[in-house]
C-alpha cells in the first residue's frame, strides 16, 4: 500500500491531471455571496444571515443543532458581504442548541457564519485536522460602545435574519439524522414515556441512523415508538432500521424475533425472510455466527434488519411485528406494515446502491465452495497418499505429514518424473514430561480421509502424547495448504517440560528463508527466535525454488492483523499455547543430512480437563508453474489515459486506480458504472484488457453502507457460549478517530482513519481483516465483472486472507474469459508494519493471483539474489512480477523476466519491450540463473545469468552483477543445450536505450560487466 513516507506509487501529482475536486455547488445566492468556498480556511459548515440594513452591532441567533459535543471550544468566523471577515464579533452563547452572535454590520446584505473551522497538517493522504479554539477578535472600545458586555443590551440588538444552511458540498451537509434535539425536546420524549427503560424510534432506509450518543431532533418532534411502513417492489431486498435509545438504563443481551408478515387474500411472507443484521449472520468464511448485543445507557442503537421480498409476492399491504427484548425487562413490539407494489425490482435492486438493497450481500456465500480452480487439479487420495498439482503428501498415523513430495522441475515451467522429497523425517508433535520423557503425537492406523469436494479433503485422528490426549482435524486443499487443529488435553494435572512441533527438512532443500525477522536470503546454519507482539510474526518459509514449506503458528483466538501502517492497531493475538507467555520461539538448526525447525514452548503445567490449541498452517511450494510466454504477452500501464495512446506505446493491460475519474472512490466501484462500461468497452474493442482497484483493507466514506457497517458493534459468540476475545466492531476498526474532516463530522469517533485523497475529498477507514464485507466485496465483484465486464483485479496491500482470496478468483473466472489479478505491496519490513515479509504476509493468496508488483521501498540495489529470488520476483512460488521503486534495476530484473510499469517514473520499459518483440521471447525457453544445468554460466557467483532459448535458432542471455566493482566473466556456454554452433555464432548486444549500447561480442571473450548493471546479449547464428 501507499506508505506515507514513500509515495512512489500513488503520487498525487499523477492524479491530480485526471479528477476534478468534488467540490461544491456553484450557485450564487441573491446579493453575490457564493455558496463555493474554502474549506480549509473555513471548515465545512454555514449559516448564511440576512442584515437588513447596516449597525454598529446586530444580532444572529443560529439554531444548529450541532452535534460535536463541545461546539463552544470551536471557533465561528463571520465573513461579510464584501467577503472580508469581520473582527468585531462577540459570542454570547454557544452550546449544542444554538449559537448567539453579536457582530459589527457595516453593510446591508448577506453575512456567512462559518461554525467549524479547522487546520488540516501533516501528509496530504494521512492529514491531521485540528478544529480552531475561539479568538477574542473585538475591539474593546467597540465591546463597550454597544454594551455587548450587558445581556439586556445585546437582546435589543437588531436581529439578523437566518436565509439558510449550507454545506461546502452536498456531501458533507449534515443529514436530518444530524441535528439534535434540544434538552428540552429530550425531557419532552422522557416525560411522554414515563419509567421506560429504553425507548424504540423505527426509522426507514432513506434516513440512516448517524449518531449514536444523541437522540436527533427528527425523532424528538414525531417522538418513540409507533410502526414502521415503507414501500417495496416485488422481489426487492428492503433494508430498514429500528434505533433503540437506553435512555434510563442499558439494555443487555439484545434479541429479535420477527413474526409471519400477513398479506392480501391470505398471502403471507414467512419470517425466515427478515433478518437483524446486528445479531448474527453468515461470516466471511460462510460459517454461521451470534453476535451478543448489550448497549450501554445513553447510547442510539441502530437495529438494521432486512426483508426479502419474494419476488412472486402478490402486492399489496402486509403486516406483521417484531419483538425486540433484552434482560430483565419486558419484549417490545415493532408493527410491521409493509407495503408489495406491483412492480418487479431488478436484481433485487441491486444496481442502485443508494437504496441499500446490498445489505443480503453481507450474509453471501458466492462461490463459498470446494470447487477447482485453475489451475489446480483435484485432490487425489490413495490411503495415506494424497496428491495436488506437482506435489504428493503422505500423512504419518499422527495426521501430520510424513513426507512431501515436488515434482516441479527446477525452470519452474514444467514437472518432473522424479520428485523432490522435502521431508528427511516425518513431521512429529512431542511431548516432554517433567520427568525427561519424551512422547510423539501418535495413533494407530492411517488416517482416515474424507473428500469434501473437488479442491479439499479433511482427516481427524485422536491420539496420545504421554500425559495427553490428542484430537486433530486437519485438511488438504488443491493449491497445497494444509490446515491443522490440534487440541492436547491433560486428563489429570500434570507438569512438563514442553510441548514442541519438529519439521526436520532435508538439507538440499532448505536453501532460502524468509520470516521470524529475516529477509530472504541462504538458510542460516543455526537461529533463534522469541514471541513478540510488537511483531507481526508467526511463521517462515524454507525451501529450495521447486520445493518448499511455508508454516505459521497459531490458536483457536487467531484472527488476522491489520496491515501496511496499521499493524500496531490490531497486532497478533499470541497464541496462548505457543507462546506460553513468552518461554516460546523457535530454532532453525542444520543437522547433518537435515535443516530441523523446532517450535517449542516451553515448560508449563497444566490442570486437569485443560486443553491447549496447538494449530499449524503448511503450505507446500511452488504452487504452480510460471508461464513467461504469458507474461511477457501482458504490458502493463498503471493509469488512466486515453486507449489508443496507451495500445500505441505497447502496454495491452491497463490498471486503472482509484481516484480517476471511471473509478473515484477507494474501494467502492460502484457509483460511476455507466462511465466504467464506456472504457471497458472501448478497451476491449482495441483488443484490451482493464482491471480496476478494488480490495479490503479501507472503506471509502462514500459507501451508502458506511452508517450500517459503524453499528455492527456486537460481540461474537463462541462455541462455548462465551464471547470470543478481540474487538467487538465487526466490519470497521475500531480506533481513536480523527483524520479528514469528513470523518471527524459524520462518524462517532470509534474508527482508524485511511487514505485520502484531496483532489475529491475521498477518505476511508481502515476494515477488519476478517468480516461479512468480505461477502459483501464477493457480490460486488461478482456484480461488476456481469455488468461493468471488468477483466479482473489489482490488489493494493489487501487486508483478506485466501479464504477470500478463492472466492474472487472463482467469481472472475465464471464470468470473464481471461480474468487477470496483480498483487502490489510495499515493504512491510519495518517497525510499523511488525517486520513482517510481504511475500509472507500475502504467500496465502500467491495460488491465486497472476502477478506480483514489489513494490514501495523494495531495495533492489543492496540486496542479494536470494532476497530478488524470495522476496520479489516470485517465482519460488509459481509467480512473475514487476519493479517499483524508482524504477527497480532493469538489469537484475530481466534475470527475473521483471521491468517495471508504464507510466511510473524512473524506468521506462518501452525499449525493452521492443528488444522482446524483435527476438520473439514470448516463444522462448527461460531458463533462470538458479537451475543446475542451466545453459549459460558466468563463472561468477556475483554475476548471474539467465537465457531464454529459441533452441536452434537464437538465445537471448540476460547478465547481471551484484559485484561490488566492474568485473569481466567468460560465458560457459552449453551449446548442444542451445541448438548451436559455437563456430557459427556471435554475441550481440543490441543498443537500447537507457539501458545498453550497441556491442558485440565472440565467444571467450571477457565482457565488462559494471556494478549494478549488465547486458541482454543476442547468440545468433552468423548470418
Amino acid at each position: 500500500m501507499r506508505h506515507p513516507r514513500a509515495l512512489g506509487l500513488l503520487t498525487c501529482a499523477l492524479l491530480a491531471g485526471s479528477i476534478s475536486a468534488a467540490v461544491a455547488q456553484t450557485q450564487t445566492l441573491q446579493d453575490g455571496v457564493q455558496l463555493r468556498w474554502n474549506a480549509d480556511q473555513y471548515g465545512n459548515h454555514r449559516y448564511t444571515v440576512a442584515v437588513a440594513k447596516p449597525a454598529t452591532a446586530v444580532q444572529a441567533t443560529i439554531p444548529w443543532h450541532r452535534r460535536d459535543h463541545h461546539p463552544e471550544s470551536v471557533a465561528t468566523i463571520v465573513v461579510g458581504p464584501d467577503g472580508q471577515v469581520v473582527g468585531n464579533v462577540v459570542r454570547e452563547r454557544i452550546d449544542q442548541a444554538e449559537g448567539v452572535l453579536a457582530f459589527e454590520a457595516k453593510q446591508a446584505g448577506t453575512y456567512a457564519i462559518y461554525y467549524q473551522p479547522y487546520i488540516s497538517s501533516g501528509s496530504r493522504n494521512y492529514p491531521t485536522v485540528k478544529y480552531r479554539a475561539p479568538t477574542d477578535t473585538a475591539d474593546a472600545a467597540w465591546v463597550k460602545k454597544n454594551r455587548l458586555d450587558d445581556p439586556r443590551r445585546a437582546a435589543k440588538l437588531p436581529q439578523a435574519r437566518v436565509t439558510g444552511y449550507q454545506a461546502v458540498d452536498d456531501f458533507d451537509a449534515y443529514t436530518d439524522m444530524e441535528h439534535t434535539a434540544t434538552p428540552a425536546e429530550v425531557q419532552r420524549v422522557l416525560a411522554a414515556n414515563p419509567g421506560q427503560p429504553w425507548l424504540l424510534f423505527p426509522e426507514t432506509r432513506e434516513h440512516p441512523i448517524r449518531m449514536f450518543t444523541q437522540l436527533p431532533e427528527r425523532w424528538a418532534g414525531r417522538g418513540a415508538g409507533g410502526n414502521f411502513a415503507d414501500h417495496a417492489l416485488r422481489g426487492e431486498y428492503l433494508g430498514f432500521q429500528v434505533g433503540l435509545w437506553t435512555a434510563r438504563a442499558a439494555a443487555q443481551d439484545v434479541r429479535v424475533s420477527f413474526g409471519e408478515l400477513h398479506g392480501p387474500d391470505g398471502a403471507a411472507i414467512p419470517a425466515a425472510r427478515l433478518t437483524c443484521f446486528n445479531l448474527g449472520g453468515i461470516d466471511y468464511a460462510g460459517k454461521p455466527f451470534t453476535d451478543r448485543l448489550d448497549v450501554a445507557q445513553g447510547r442510539v442503537q441502530p437495529l438494521w434488519m432486512g426483508l426479502d421480498v419474494p419476488a412472486d409476492a402478490k402486492p399489496g399491504v402486509y403486516r406483521g411485528t417484531l419483538t425486540i427484548s433484552a434482560d430483565g425487562v419486558p419484549p417490545r413490539q415493532v408493527p410491521l406494515a409493509i407495503t408489495v407494489d406491483a412492480g418487479e425490482a431488478v436484481a433485487h435492486g441491486d444496481n442502485d446502491p443508494s437504496r441499500l438493497t446490498r445489505l443480503r450481500w453481507l450474509n453471501s456465500t458466492l462461490a463459498q465452495n470446494n470447487d477447482l480452480v485453475k489451475p489446480f487439479t483435484a485432490v487425489t487420495v490413495h490411503g495415506a497418499k494424497l496428491g495436488i498439482l506437482g506435489r504428493t503428501v503422505m500423512l504419518a498415523p499422527s495426521g501430520l505429514p510424513a513426507q512431501i513430495d515436488s515434482f516441479f522441475d527446477e525452470r519452474m515451467t514444467g514437472y518432473t518424473k522424479t520428485p523432490r522429497a522435502l521431508l528427511a523425517a516425518p513431521m512429529q508433535l512431542l511431548v516432554q514430561d517433567a520427568g525427561g520423557s519424551t512422547h510423539a503425537l501418535n495413533a494407530a492406523g492411517t488416517p482416515k480421509v474424507v473428500v469434501d469436494g473437488p479442491g479439499k479433503v479433511h482427516w481427524q485422528v485422536a491420539g496420545q502424547a504421554g500425559p495427553l490426549r490428542g484430537e486433530v482435524t486437519a485438511s488438504l486443499e488443491m493449491d497445497g495448504t494444509l490446515s491443522y487443529a490440534i487440541a492436547l488435553t491433560a486428563t489429570q494435572a500434570v507438569k512438563l517440560d514442553d510441548i514442541r512441533l519438529e519439521i526436520p527438512l532435508k538439507n538440499d532443500v532448505a536453501q532460502y528463508e524468509l520470516g521470524l525477522g529475516r529477509t530472504g536470503s541462504a538458510t542460516p546454519d543455526s537461529f533463534a527466535w522469541k514471541w513478540n507482539v510488537e511483531n507481526n510474526q508467526d511463521g517462515a518459509w524454507i525451501g529450495a525454488v521447486n520445493a518448499g514449506l511455508e508454516f505459521h503458528l497459531r490458536d483457536e483466538h487467531y484472527r488476522r492483523p491489520l496491515n501496511t501502517n496499521f499493524y500496531h492497531q490490531q497486532p497478533l493475538v499470541m497464541p496462548s499455547s505457543w507462546d506460553n507467555a513468552g518461554a516460546g520461539g523457535i530454532t532453525f538448526a542444520r543437522d547433518g543430512a537435515r535443516y530441523l525447525v523446532k517450535a517449542f514452548s516451553g515448560a508449563r503445567t497444566m490442570a486437569a480437563g485443560q486443553t491447549l490449541h496447538y494449530d499449524l498452517v503448511l503450505r507446500v511450494t511452488p504452487f504452480k508453474v510460471i508461464k513467461p510466454a504469458q507474461h511477457f504477452a501482458e504490458r502493463y500501464y498503471h493509469g488512466y489515459a486515453n486507449l489508443e495512446q496507451i495500445k500505441a506505446e505497447g502496454a495491452n493491460v491497463v490498471n486503472i486506480h482509484h481516484a480517476t475519474p471511471i473509478n473515484p472512490w477507494i474501494n467502492y466501484p460502484f457509483l460511476t458504472p455507466v462511465a466504467m462500461k464506456a472504457f471497458i468497452d472501448q478497451a476491449h474493442a482495441l483488443g484490451m484488457e482493464v482491471k480496476i482497484y478494488d480490495t479490503i483493507r479501507e472503506l471509502s466514506d462514500r459507501s451508502p453502507e458506511l452508517p450500517m457497517l459503524e453499528s455492527l458493534t456486537g460481540c461474537r459468540i463462541g462455541a462455548d457460549g462465551k464471547a470470543a476475545p478481540g474487538p467487538c466492531s465487526e466490519i470497521i476498526s475500531a480506533g481513536r478517530g480523527g483524520g479528514f474532516s469528513w470523518l471527524q463530522e459524520h462518524l462517532d469517533g470509534d474508527y482508524i482513519p485511511a487514505w485520502h485523497v484531496p483532489e475529491n475529498r475521498d477518505a476511508a477507514v481502515i476494515d477488519a481483516g476478517q468480516s461479512r464485507w468480505h461477502n459483501y466485496y464477493i457480490e460486488g465483484l461478482d456484480w461488476l465483472a456481469r455488468n461493468v465486464g471488468i477483466d479482473g483485479l489489482y490488489l493494493d496491500d489487501v487486508a483478506y486472507d485466501r479464504t477470500t482470496m478463492k472466492r474472487v478468483r472463482k467469481v472472475l473466472d465464471a464470468h470473464r474469459p481471461h480474468p487477470l489479478i496483480d498483487l502490489h505491496s510495499a515493504s512491510q519490513f519495518d517497525a510499523r508494519d511488525g517486520y513482517i515479509n510481504s511475500a509472507l504476509l500475502y504467500m496465502g493468496l500467491f495460488p491465486y493471483i497472476d502477478r506480483l508488483w514489489f513494490g514501495e521501498e523494495f531495495d533492489y540495489e543492496h540486496t542479494s539474489p536470494a532476497y530478488w529470488l524470495t522476496e520479489i520476483s516470485g517465482i519460488p512460488y509459481g509467480l512473475m512480477g514487476e519493479m517499483l521503486q524508482n524504477g527497480g534495476n532493469p538489469w537484475r530484473g530481466m534475470v527475473f523476466g521483471m521491468t517495471n510499469r508504464l507510466p511510473w517514473t524512473g524506468g521506462d520499459p518501452r525499449h525493452l519491450w521492443q528488444l522482446w518483440d524483435a527476438f520473439g521471447i514470448e516463444q522462448a525457453d527461460m531458463i533462470g540463473w538458479w537451475v543446475h544445468d542451466t545453459p549459460v554460466k558466468t563463472g561468477n557467483p556475483d554475476v548471474l545469468a539467465t537465457s531464454y532459448v529459441r533452441k536452434g535458432d537464437k538465445t537471448l542471455v540476460s547478465i547481471a552483477s551484484w559485484a561490488p566493482a566492474t568485473t569481466k566473466v567468460k560465458l560457459t556456454i552449453d551449446w548442444k543445450m542451445l541448438g548451436l554452433n559455437p563456430s557459427r555464432v556471435r554475441l550481440v548486444a543490441p543498443a537500447v536505450e537507457g539501458f545498453q549500447p550497441a556491442a558485440t561480442f565472440k565467444p571467450g571473450d571477457a565482457i565488462p560487466v559494471e556494478p549494478g548493471k549488465g547486458w541482454l546479449l543476442e547468440l545468433e547464428p552468423a548470418r
